[in-house]
């Protein structure tokens, strides 16, 4: 299918189109910071002080904005949960308690299933944050803080679907969280324990016990082994390395492809040379309670590829950049 110049599908005509819809867009969510006021820190102030949660509530498109900030407050310190206004009117009102805040959003700031709800809040003495893009609308005038969302136009050539809208929403359920999060002094820890099946979960719980090769499958020789032998059991263990032991399973050092072409370069007989000629002493190791991710760090600012895993001393365990890529650390 060719396309002309004319034709709504050339490719300059559709991406013209698209750089006017992120460029409304971005003018939409920029506007945001210019008009951020006391109403906002009100709003901050009216979430931290909730011994509840914050009910998020809003219906059509504004009800799928309000569900994100739902799930982005309660994943950064704030707990929180989204309430379809409908169900709220047919029974679900009881979700809500004299402990909480209610943020809701509406476009219009007219949406009648939203109205409903505020007699409800009133007697219950529920803190009532509005989102809207109309601040002299009844949701507006009713609620404690009104934060407004407005924006001149949407993204939809016909000025109708909501886009821009719902991205300055959206934006603005950010900035709220994320100042939230701040003054709580929300931490990486802290997300982690919400996301336990994450990446970041992953690598600030996951320990270096949890990822580390034992028993048999390390690969360990003595001091006085021939660099022939050293070197098979390097092949046999996998790890790119083997690790030079004591007769009491302490660590000496460890014999790596570095170290074995710089005992190439030296012209070493790799049948009578031995370990203690052409390991690298001391070198680096890391505890088995130690976070898998600092064994990255470690094995990032040296650059190395294995790392032997010591307790008192002793060898128990090792790893390389795979097992940590296996677990999902990197």
């Amino acid at each position: 299918m060719n396309a002309t110049p004319d034709d709504p599908l050339d490719s300059q005509t559709l991406l013209a189109a698209a750089r006017r819809a992120l460029g409304i867009e971005a003018q939409a969510v920029t506007a945001l910071a210019a008009r951020l006021d006391e109403r906002f820190a009100a709003a901050c102030r009216l979430c931290l002080a909730c011994a509840g949660r914050v009910v998020v509530t809003g219906i059509g498109k504004s009800g799928h904005i309000a569900r994100k900030i739902a799930a982005t407050l309660a994943s950064t310190g704030t707990p929180a949960f989204f309430l379809h206004p409908a169900d709220a009117a047919h029974g679900d009102l009881g979700m809500i308690t004299r402990s909480d805040v209610v943020l809701a959003l509406s476009s219009s700031g007219e949406s009648q299933e939203l109205l409903q709800l505020v007699p409800h809040l009133k007697r219950l003495g529920v803190p009532l944050i509005a989102m809207t893009g109309n601040a002299s609308s009844m949701l507006a005038r009713l609620a404690n803080v009104a934060l407004d969302v407005s924006v001149p136009e949407e993204a939809c050539p016909l000025n109708l679907a909501p886009t821009a809208s719902t991205t300055a929403s959206l934006a603005m359920g950010d900035a709220l969280a994320v100042t939230l999060l701040e003054a709580r002094g929300f931490t990486a820890q802290d997300f982690a324990r919400s996301h336990p099946g994450g990446a970041l979960g992953r690598r600030l719980f996951l320990r270096v016990a949890d990822v580390m090769r034992t028993g048999a499958d390390l690969p360990r020789v003595s001091p006085d082994t021939p660099l022939g032998e050293g070197l098979l059991e390097m092949s046999r263990k996998g790890l790119g390395m083997t690790v030079i032991v004591d007769h009491d399973d302490r660590v000496l050092g460890v014999f790596t492809d570095g170290d074995l072409r710089r005992a190439l370069d030296r012209r070493l007989d790799v049948r009578t040379a031995l370990m203690r000629t052409v390991m690298t002493s001391p070198c680096k190791t890391i505890g088995p309670h130690e976070l898998a991710a600092d064994g990255v760090h470690v094995m990032e600012t040296h650059r190395i590829t294995a790392l032997p895993v010591i307790e008192g001393g002793k060898l128990v365990g090792a790893f390389n950049v795979h097992d940590l890529l296996r677990a999902g650390v990197v």
